[in-house]
């Protein structure tokens, strides 16, 4: 008995141990399988036949029915009434209350840092005032030799800068009009863009490759690239921008600029084009 007794609660505590991790393991499986339901429906264009859904996420039929039942029981899926699953509408009380909390400047914060370490120039988040662009935060690359830096609140008219031409080229044909107008597109340099049709070309090609250039035309060896982002609705909110000596821009930082903008779009709710 006393043999007994002195390895009964050791063996009951390995017991206890292995089911405990048994049950922990199984629970996050449960997850895993659920955010892939999730993640099926969300880039889905349309409601989806439960065995498209339990196919594409990589699970059998039954997994998918029990675990689906559980989210519609949420609200976090629905079922419409020829049978298919969509999202559920409380992802949008979710999506609304982490949307009230996001502060574009700490989102994009460390995007920017990433950016400015890989290109050793200044990065710029920029937004529209009105008729200018304004510079609401920067990071400072690494190069020791001449670098362009924006005063964080300094502004500038939106045709002479490559995120504020990102602004015009959202806007109508009659909005571009209308701020060609009302500023009169005044020259800052030999290269800045000062008539309506110079302009309107610029945009087009902008509407195009979602890209914009400011080839000195806001001042002389000062070069910049600008591209957009945007938030859950698809608005465009912001830019972020590359300044840099006109001679040492790199063909490579479109698409890091690219990239970093739509990370910080990425993270502000906008999913991009299906």
């Amino acid at each position: 008995m006393s043999v007994l007794k002195q390895f009964s609660a050791p063996i009951s505590h390995r017991v206890l141990n292995f089911h405990f991790m048994k049950n922990a393991a199984s629970s996050i499986q449960v997850v895993d399988r659920a955010m892939a339901l999730v993640g099926v429906l969300s880039r889905a264009p349309g409601p989806l036949s439960l065995t498209r859904l339990a196919t594409e996420a990589g699970l059998h039929t039954a997994s998918a029915h029990r675990i689906l039942g559980a989210l519609m029981a949420h609200g976090l899926v629905e079922k419409t009434g020829a049978g298919e699953y969509d999202l559920g509408v409380r992802w949008l009380e979710v999506g609304n209350r982490l949307r009230a909390r996001l502060n574009i400047r700490q989102v994009a914060m460390p995007i920017m840092q990433q950016l400015a370490e890989l290109t050793g120039e200044t990065v710029n988040l920029i937004v529209r005032r009105g008729d200018e662009a304004v510079y609401i935060e920067r990071v400072s690359g690494g190069q020791t030799l001449i670098q362009v830096v924006q005063v964080v609140g300094a502004h500038a008219p939106l045709h002479v800068t490559a995120v504020g031409k990102i602004f015009l080229a959202e806007d109508s044909a009659s909005g571009v009009m209308g701020y060609a107008e009302r500023t009169g597109l005044p020259a800052y340099t030999p290269n800045t863009l000062t008539t309506l049709d110079a302009l309107r070309g610029e945009l087009e090609v902008i509407r195009r490759e979602q890209l914009a250039h400011d080839r000195e035309e806001a001042e002389l060896g000062v070069a910049c690239i600008g591209a957009p982002i945007r938030d859950a609705e698809g608005k465009l909110i912001a830019g972020l921008s590359i300044s840099a000596p006109a001679d040492r821009h790199k063909p490579g930082w479109d698409a890091a600029l690219r990239q970093a903008a739509a990370q910080t779009g990425a993270a502000l709710g906008y999913i991009g084009e299906a």
